[in-house]
């Protein structure tokens, strides 16, 4: 079994707990153990420290990853952001002069970094650790006769030197790969790699463009494919392609009812959890897609 300390970050908790649940159901089944780690902090987002100040940034970074370091854990994270703000940092410190500013603040606190410890992506730890193969063996439903499109998180794959796990060169395909061993029918269309513009638009840096974005991609999605769901690996794509449809469809001509599921919600539906518990929280109604796979 493979051990992580599991990040959770901020957003997961506080306001999607059901995937959680979905997370904390669905990965030990298949032989991945989370560990909590008591102490954790804002990872921190971009938009915050990083934007302003790189020795707080790095010290929050550090942070994190050393308590994963003292119990020779790398981190396991399904945040997008949280992912590339780790990992980032991580990267960041392998710099000597960089980590050493940042264990003389650490040491205020008792703490110190060697830079041991890694950010593992949900994604990258069910395909790259668990394996395709694994899944597909150990669901008990399936999503058989259901057709989906994946939201790649954007953090998950720019700058690729720091935060990529793709296996191999060529287009991203690691959640493709991972949806299909559910058993659904992956569609692909134009604005596949395209953000869903949840950064700008939470942040209200410039939701006219961030809505814009958004109505781009379920345009796309609803001209040339026949998806049912859609997929994501990251809080904000979740909560911004759910939350944002209704105020799109009130604002327009075109209805936009397209149900999203983070990957492991579909996961830990397709192991058997109760729905009530992994997959209860959403503004688009996605209870067709569930008795489905009931």
């Amino acid at each position: 079994m493979s051990k992580y300390g599991l990040f959770l970050g901020c957003n997961t908790p506080a306001l999607r707990p059901d995937v959680e649940h979905a997370i904390r159901k669905s990965m030990p089944q298949l032989g991945v153990d989370l560990v909590d780690l008591p102490g954790f902090v804002c990872c921190p987002a971009f938009g915050t420290f990083p934007s302003a100040d790189e020795d707080a940034q790095l010290a929050t970074n550090a942070w994190n990853l050393s308590l994963g370091e003292a119990e020779g854990l790398d981190l396991a994270v399904q945040c997008g952001s949280c992912y590339s703000s780790l990992s980032m940092g991580s990267h960041l410190l392998k710099d000597p002069k960089k980590l050493t500013r940042t264990n003389e603040l650490l040491a205020k606190g008792g703490r110190s970094f060697k830079g041991e410890s890694k950010v593992r992506h949900m994604m990258d730890v069910l395909y790259n650790d668990v394996g395709v193969d694994k899944i597909s063996k150990t669901i008990t439903k399936s999503l058989k006769g259901l057709h989906g499109i994946v939201q790649f998180p954007c953090h998950t794959l720019y700058p690729s030197e720091v935060v990529g796990f793709e296996p191999d060169k060529g287009p991203p395909h690691v959640l493709p790969d991972l949806l299909e061993a559910l058993g659904a029918t992956v569609e692909h269309y134009s604005l596949e790699y395209q953000c869903c513009g949840g950064a700008g638009g939470f942040h209200k840096a410039d939701a006219p463009a961030a809505h814009n974005f958004l109505k781009s991609k379920l345009d796309a999605i609803k001209t040339e494919t026949k998806a049912d769901f859609i997929v994501v690996s990251c809080i904000t794509c979740l909560m911004w392609m759910d939350v944002q449809q209704k105020p799109l469809s009130e604002a327009g001509e075109e209805t936009y009812n397209i149900p999203v599921f983070d990957y492991n919600q579909l996961l830990a539906l397709c192991l058997g959890a109760p729905a009530e518990q992994v997959a209860a929280i959403s503004t688009i109604n996605r209870d067709a897609v569930i008795e489905k796979i009931k």
